[in-house]
């Protein structure tokens, strides 16, 4: 293959096995020449490691901020979104993995440099731009390049991502970066081995290092699939390790799963089951807590947690300010935490 063109990627050394060792994320594939690595964008071509997913999007769209989703970021603005192929988690319950499971010759691609992109995110106005759809670990340098760009122009950048990467790279990857939804996919380390191939402990790591060793403005979803995460005891478990880790100030959001991919014999998520998880987060003593993907204006909306009133109306991806400025509640003057304009 030929490597003109291509990208020369970070995060990598080569093995006493003649193969490449990419450190990029805890998988630490070792890769043999002419091979990929589990996300199938990082590849080794004659003894060196390429991104060559870089500056090859799968596409691109404006999105609500809050389909993110982020709720205490930039509300009600729009947000320039793009992946790639490949993801560097096997997730039977993906919900984009047409995206995600393709190999870059099996699915459309477009070619754009960072600097087309901060251009389209000027042209189209979005204050914001998100790495989103796979998990944008794995075109770290793709990233690293555009959201330095973004930065000098006043366009913030935004990560969706499973969190699962190594401590070194992260440092770099997220140096420019504003805000993050990571997605908390469950709370057992069975659940995490058994349904994405990935480990429990890593994403937690990288959760509280964005919380206390950043300045990164974070929000947390989980996925609950029926029968598979959302128990009583794991929803408690999860908020117990929220609030002991992070505070009490932390976004979570609560969604709901449909069948798709390998999980395709497994029901829906009852609504019942969004609200039972928001009822514990509250009892835990989690303040903003949400439920997504489902139809309910109430528990989609952000009221003050000192007088209840409302401040942020949220119908689906419709949004109206209520007793609302700046992040505070004009009623009462308490402050909620997160970015706003």
């Amino acid at each position: 293959m030929k490597t003109s063109g291509l990208k020369e990627a970070k995060w990598w050394k080569p093995t006493d096995k003649g193969k490449i060792l990419c450190t990029l994320c805890p998988r630490y594939c070792e890769i043999g020449d002419g091979q990929p690595g589990f996300c199938y964008i990082r590849q080794n071509i004659g003894g060196k490691l390429y991104s060559i997913g870089y500056g090859r999007p799968t596409g691109f769209a404006i999105d609500p901020v809050e389909k993110k989703p982020l709720d205490h970021f930039l509300p009600g603005t729009s947000i320039l979104s793009f992946g790639t192929a490949g993801c560097n988690l096997g997730c039977k319950f993906c919900q984009n993995w047409s995206i995600s499971k393709a190999k870059l010759d099996e699915t459309y691609s477009v070619e754009a440099s960072p600097e087309d992109v901060v251009a389209l995110a000027k042209k189209h106005n979005t204050p914001s731009i998100a790495y989103t759809y796979n998990d944008p670990t794995i075109f770290g340098e793709y990233v690293i390049d555009i959201s330095k760009l973004a930065r000098q122009e006043g366009i913030k950048n935004v990560m969706v991502t499973a969190g699962y990467i190594d401590k070194q790279a992260r440092k770099e990857i997220y140096q420019y970066i504003d805000a993050a939804n990571v997605d908390l996919k469950g709370f057992t380390e069975r659940f995490y081995f058994k349904n994405t191939l990935s480990h429990l402990d890593y994403v937690l790591d990288t959760i509280y290092w964005l919380k206390h060793e950043t300045n990164v403005w974070i929000e947390l979803t989980t996925l609950l699939i029926p029968g598979e995460n959302d128990s009583e005891d794991e929803i408690k478990q999860e908020c117990e390790w929220i609030l002991k880790n992070l505070g009490e100030d932390v976004p979570l959001h609560f969604t709901a799963f449909h069948p798709d991919f390998k999980m395709r014999d497994k029901s829906p998520t009852p609504h019942s089951t969004l609200l039972k998880a928001k009822r514990i987060a509250e009892t835990e003593g989690i303040k903003y807590c949400y439920v997504g993907n489902v139809l309910d204006a109430k528990n989609q909306s952000t009221f003050c947690p000192n007088c209840n009133s409302l401040m942020i109306e949220r119908n689906w991806h419709n949004i109206k300010f209520h007793n609302f400025e700046k992040g505070k509640c004009t009623k009462c003057g308490t402050q909620i935490p997160g970015v706003f304009n």
